[in-house]
């Protein structure tokens, strides 16, 4: 590689539409992350995850990896990292905040956790 730019300096000469959708895609890519991106933005790792749902590491490696899981496992985990997870339906006509899923308040097992 002969040098190296920053993001800003390589696309300021885009024409103002192009610019538009790259700031769209930039925004979309920061607002959708996996489960381990998100742990990670956060700068926990899977250790200190596991301590605050009191379980052990394999089961936040396993929760990681899962594509299914129940909300309230999901709740969970969000509002260990400091978050709040809300669930909306989107539809052309508006968004729908769905609210009948309640938080659990017991503490996930290592099996569990991964359910």
């Amino acid at each position: 590689m002969s040098g190296h730019h920053s993001f800003s300096k390589l696309t300021a000469n885009f024409d103002p539409e192009r610019q538009e959708i790259i700031k769209q895609k930039v925004h979309q890519l920061k607002s959708e992350m996996a489960l381990a991106e998100l742990r990670k933005a956060l700068k926990l790792s899977q250790s200190e995850l596991a301590t605050l749902l009191e379980v052990k590491q394999p089961a936040i490696s396993r929760l990681e990896q899962r594509t299914d899981m129940y909300v309230s496992h999901l709740r969970q985990v969000i509002e260990a990292m400091g978050g709040k997870l809300d669930i909306v339906a989107r539809f052309p006509s508006g968004d729908v905040s769905i609210t009948n899923f309640q938080s659990v308040t017991s503490t996930p097992t290592a099996d569990s956790a991964t359910d």
